[in-house]
């Protein structure tokens, strides 16, 4: 779709190169002399995605200034600091924190937007375990007992990373890129533990140290929390298989493995 009816619309000045993503197209512009960008959705779930950042109104999330369909135009946030370099670095737990406080601060309850439940989203997993087996089996019942018996029900952003959280130039920051679902508030830290890379969510030690910070800082409980990571971990690879991606679901289902592992020392299981 192209941006010129909304840089004519709302008055934008383009300001920067276009980004093509697979979902949504945008572009940075100026806005009434602010930096800001267009976004504009082509699938559902960006469209969706968008409906939610509206619904936030800049409450933990970038502020949005214009929306009409699939098109939104959000403040433009900065890419430094940066919660990925942060990790390399090795300020992993002080990255794990600021994504705690951040998700904190997004509106879960009252009336919410209409979006779909999160057991939906586990069809993916359902339809890979009965001919994979192993972890993946262990995933999907994990997963269905967590979704059968809920807790602390809300609105979820559904995609809470390192590179989905960034700054404001004052130093606030805010979330962008939400897939919106409704499910259990703990399904929304497991993400973390899945990221920034393959290779820090394995790391020796990384997922049980972050999952304990995570925990008390997000006050969840520490193997509910895992059950969530063993059941996220399984769902994302199951994800990768159907895209053809077999070494990353390969190693998607390591940080499964290592959960699973946690959760049996932690409760004795």
């Amino acid at each position: 779709m192209s941006f010129a009816p909304y840089l004519s619309r709302w008055s934008l000045e383009p300001d920067g190169l276009a980004i093509h993503t697979h979902s949504s197209d945008l572009l940075p512009v100026r806005h009434a002399e602010q930096a800001a960008m267009l976004k504009i959705a082509r699938s559902e779930e960006e469209s969706r995605g968008n409906g939610l950042m509206v619904w936030w109104n800049g409450r933990g999330a970038a502020q949005v200034y214009e929306h009409d369909g699939p098109a939104l135009l959000m403040e433009r946030l900065e890419v430094w600091p940066s919660l990925t370099e942060m990790v390399a670095a090795g300020r992993d737990d002080e990255a794990t924190r600021i994504l705690c406080q951040a998700a904190a601060q997004l509106p879960r309850s009252r009336s919410w937007p209409e979006l779909p439940p999160l057991k939906r989203w586990f069809r993916g997993l359902e339809e890979a375990a009965p001919s994979v087996g192993g972890i993946f089996t262990l995933a999907l019942t994990t997963a269905h007992e967590l979704l059968d018996s809920p807790q602390d029900v809300g609105v979820l952003h559904g995609d809470i990373h390192h590179g989905n959280l960034l700054s404001t130039a004052e130093g606030e920051w805010r979330f962008i890129d939400p897939k919106g679902l409704i499910g259990e508030r703990g399904f929304d830290y497991a993400n973390i533990l899945c990221n920034p890379s393959l290779d820090t969510a394995t790391a020796q030690g990384r997922l049980e140290g972050q999952a304990r910070i995570i925990s008390d800082e997000a006050g969840l409980d520490y193997a509910r929390l895992l059950r969530w990571t063993l059941a996220y971990a399984g769902l994302s690879a199951a994800w990768h298989l159907e895209d053809g991606e077999d070494e990353t679901a390969r190693r998607t289902l390591d940080v499964a493995r290592i959960a699973a592992a946690e959760l049996g020392r932690s409760t004795g299981i």
